[in-house]
């Protein structure tokens, strides 16, 4: 049994409670792991574009105000 299947096989077992607190942590430590990995997009010019095509679309008045 690989490690991913005893980790799939003890979050089977655990209560309600426990589900409740694990679902609260891991919701956390992905929403850090997301922010680490944008953050390195950001710093490596991987948004660049976007962000370019973004204010080029607001100049040319091809947006809209919420």
């Amino acid at each position: 049994m690989g490690k991913v299947e005893k980790i799939e096989q003890q979050i089977k077992d655990l209560s309600e409670g426990e589900m409740t607190e694990l679902r609260e942590w891991f919701a956390a430590f992905d929403a850090e792991a997301w922010d680490r990995q944008f953050e390195a997009d950001v710093r490596a010019g991987k948004l660049d574009a976007l962000g370019e095509r973004a204010l080029k679309a607001h100049a040319s008045g091809k947006t809209t105000k919420f």
